[in-house]
């Protein structure tokens, strides 16, 4: 894999397209805002960086996953931060677009340093003597912010300098953000096809857990916590909606497993299906309070 024009060349420049397009709609007060909310940016870093991949662990231990590459890449999944369209499934969804974008540029600004590290132990642990690449700590954090950090950082300034070019083009290049992943997946696919049914059979099912579990516990720890519906929404989008794109290069480009791309290239394609569905139900089921409203008499 690490020796293919699609690990070497093809990822790197659609991650770096895909951050960019995420720092076209950014701006300081994206950040600023998790201090003006703090228990909600809480609750949703926690369930970002702190559930989902405990969750992922779970699994890993109590699922067949045959290969431990394949469960490595589950891993590498759970540390990325949210996807590119996190954001646009929690306005379908009615959700707090506001907390989305800023738990999504949060998360990931500390992802150039908490991914090589966690993945780096993890792939230690759980591949052992069979790890034939050493994962460079140091050269893959310089990447990630080379890639991930600097494109924010210039689609920001884009949007700061020039605002009505960055709303121009901030929907298209999602939309093409979202096709480039696909067509991502469908090259990885034909890639490793002789390979494809057995890796399905170990990382499909996880992945399906992984993601319908930490949506759902993402919301239930929300309104535990006391936050609104809209905010509840957020965050259980952000949490089951991962950037796949950040996970593919990892495994694919920075260590070089193929095998090690199929459950993030799974997840990717699922989490679309599952996270249209939560988004469709949350836009369409009325709030109690709504209801009551609609039910209670009204004067004259």
């Amino acid at each position: 894999m690490q020796q293919t024009f699609l690990a070497r060349v093809v990822l790197p420049a659609v991650l770096f397209f895909i951050m960019l397009g995420m720092g076209l709609s950014l701006v300081g007060d994206d950040f600023r805002r998790v201090l003006r909310t703090p228990k909600a940016a809480l609750v949703g870093v926690a369930c970002q960086m702190l559930l989902l991949p405990l969750v992922g662990l779970a699994l890993v231990a109590v699922l067949d996953f045959e290969d431990p590459a394949l469960a490595v890449g589950l891993m590498v999944l759970t540390f990325c931060p949210g996807g590119v369209a996190s954001n646009m499934l929690t306005h379908l969804a009615r959700g707090d677009v506001a907390l989305s974008v800023s738990l999504t540029a949060v998360v990931s600004l500390f992802a150039p340093f908490t991914i090589p590290l966690l993945t780096a132990v993890t792939a230690q642990h759980l591949m052992g003597d069979r790890l034939e690449v050493v994962v460079p700590l140091g050269s893959t954090i310089v990447a990630l912010l080379v890639i991930t950090v600097v494109p924010v950082g210039l689609g920001m300034l884009v949007n700061h300098r020039w605002p009505a070019v960055a709303r121009r083009l901030d929907k298209p290049v999602k939309i093409l953000s979202v096709v480039f992943l696909l067509a991502i997946i469908a090259a990885l696919v034909r890639e490793n096809a002789a390979m494809l049914p057995t890796f399905i059979r170990h990382t499909g099912p996880a992945a399906v857990i992984l993601n319908v579990t930490t949506m759902a516990l993402g919301f239930g720890v929300a309104r535990l916590a006391g936050l609104s519906r809209p905010q509840r929404s957020a965050v259980a989008i952000e949490v089951g909606m991962q950037n796949g794109t950040t996970a593919l290069m990892v495994t694919g480009t920075l260590i070089g497993n193929a095998t090690m791309t199929f459950a993030p290239a799974i997840y990717s394609l699922i989490q679309f299906v599952t996270g249209g569905i939560f988004a469709a139900v949350m836009a369409w089921r009325p709030e109690p309070s709504e209801v009551a409203a609609s039910d209670s008499p009204t004067d004259g």
